[in-house]
């Protein structure tokens, strides 16, 4: 029986819808032709295999541009690089539009997310006070995909891994380490990156079917 749901952010909660369009306006106007279908599929990817730091920087959204450039098939000119980051960088976070479904849920509410201090203010001006825990990254002193991580998050909180329902969005940072502590876990995936993945949810109104 479900007691309890801990949520990931990034891409869970909160995304920069205007980020993929931002690249792809950056790498046409270098004479390139890449699909937003690709954008996406080739940035998430990325995403599931580079370490983002509690705190990013110029200097590391710069290397995962270039990164992200490889993949696309274009090779990263420091040019094309630092007008993917001028353009891209410091978007505003907005809350998904299925975010909705949190005032909803008749559970204790937490976070858990490889993020800094500033997360439960923004968090609090997004969504109000519907968490009743915020454990990051940079206050635990270690990250996902860490199993101490999840296994820090879980002693401060009053139930057992497998009366706890996860919902993230990464199977590297989310899925493989909160299954192995006995975390129910299920993937939000929006965009049907992961068509094979059955422990998926499209929208966050799917987590009533599962508590």
């Amino acid at each position: 029986m479900i007691k309890y749901i801990f949520f990931d952010v990034a891409g869970t909660l909160l995304g920069k819808p205007s980020l993929y369009n931002n690249i792809q306006k950056t790498i046409e106007d270098f004479d390139h032709e890449i699909s937003l279908a690709d954008i996406k599929a080739k940035h998430k990817l990325l995403s599931e295999v580079i370490h983002f730091p509690d705190r990013t920087d110029e200097d590391f959204y710069k290397k995962f541009n270039s990164e992200l450039l490889y993949l696309l098939g274009i090779v990263p000119q420091e040019t094309l690089v630092n007008s993917i980051f001028k353009n891209c960088t410091y978007l505003p976070w907005e809350a998904f539009e299925d975010t909705q479904i949190l005032s909803e849920l008749n559970l204790p509410l937490g976070v858990i997310s490889n993020f800094n201090t500033t997360l439960k203010d923004k968090l609090h001006s997004f969504f109000g006070p519907v968490f009743q825990d915020v454990f990051v990254s940079e206050e635990l002193g270690v990250a996902k995909p860490n199993l101490d991580f999840y296994q820090k998050s879980l002693d401060r909180i009053p139930f057992k891994a497998n009366e706890v329902l996860y919902i993230g969005d990464s199977i590297k940072l989310d899925l493989e380490p909160a299954e192995k502590l006995g975390f129910n876990v299920l993937i939000i995936d929006r965009d049907d990156f992961y068509p094979n993945l059955k422990n998926k949810i499209s929208n966050l109104a799917e987590i009533t079917n599962y508590i």
